[in-house]
């Protein structure tokens, strides 16, 4: 399916009733749009992964403009104040008074500035793998000066310098990196799965854009329910990010996967899938004991 917005053409599809019986009545089950990682990429790796949580909410996935299925868009609106906007205009498009957001990545930074623009209509706030500022691309380069081999900081150093000169490029360096990302990785696997990618748009986010992102002090006006994931053994968006963000929104929910890399959804995916929908089913309640002895961003 697609929605006409602000000028772009976006791929949207749903999983998932919206209206459901319940007893002797009827309900509307929460909408949960998945915002995705990258940008340049599609949403199609995250539909089998998510597909379980249908049952608590109607899930809705969508392609960022000119990225995976969504229409061509000129380079230049291949911003994050574009994608949140296009996310507001998806949401209106819709007919919907409220949604949650389920952001990985990229996708939780695209969430987090949203929330700070738009929480009116927000229900809950799913933040996975993600970091409050450009810190993470800093630390990020220290990390895999660490542990990376070097032809994986070779791949790192084309990714933050926006080096990308076509979506070959990227292939390759998604199976380089690929043991940075997980700690389960399958080549075989990655090779065989042939997402569509827009090198542009990844180079826009680490070339130019990204060096301006900083929601850190907005983050404390977010009152929405808020749930967020961590991975002890993420490369890209260290823990200590994840532990950041949890502190300074007010009440919210911190679980930090102890065995997982950024790609925590595959390397521990029941326990990602059942804190979820365990956040779905309750509100999160503040607790400070899950926080003690985790390391904190550094400022």
């Amino acid at each position: 399916m697609y929605a006409d917005v602000r000028g772009a053409r976006l791929f949207f599809d749903i999983d998932g009733a919206g209206l459901v019986r319940d007893r002797a009545t009827m309900r509307h089950k929460p909408v949960l749009f998945v915002v995705p990682g990258g940008p340049g990429g599609d949403h199609s790796r995250l539909k089998a992964t998510l597909a379980p949580l249908a049952d608590k909410a109607q899930l809705v996935y969508f392609d960022y403009r000119g990225c995976g299925w969504s229409a061509p868009a000129p380079p230049g609106t291949h911003t994050m104040d574009t994608y949140v906007d296009d996310v507001e205009a998806l949401r209106s498009h819709l007919g919907l008074d409220r949604i949650g957001l389920l952001g990985i990545s990229y996708g939780g930074m695209v969430s987090m500035t949203y929330a700070t623009r738009y929480q009116q209509h927000l229900s809950h706030l799913i933040l996975v793998v993600t970091a409050p500022d450009h810190r993470f691309m800093t630390r990020a380069q220290e990390i895999v000066a660490e542990r990376g081999t070097a032809r994986q900081q070779s791949a790192a150093a084309r990714l933050f310098r926006g080096g990308f000169e076509n979506v070959d490029q990227m292939r390759d360096y998604f199976e380089t990196m690929g043991s940075m990302y997980a700690q389960h990785f399958d080549t075989a696997e990655e090779q065989s799965f042939k997402p569509r990618f827009n090198h542009e748009a990844i180079n826009a986010a680490y070339g130019v854009d990204l060096h301006k992102y900083d929601v850190t002090d907005q983050l404390p006006g977010i009152t929405v329910p808020t749930q967020v994931i961590g991975a002890r053994h993420d490369w890209i968006c260290a823990p200590e990010f994840s532990v950041e963000i949890a502190d300074r929104i007010p009440g919210a929910q911190l679980r930090m996967f102890e065995n997982s890399g950024h790609n925590v959804q595959d390397d521990e995916y029941g326990a990602f899938i059942d804190v979820v929908r365990g956040f779905l089913d309750y509100p999160p309640r503040h607790s400070p004991d899950e926080k003690k002895g985790l390391p904190h961003a550094r400022r």
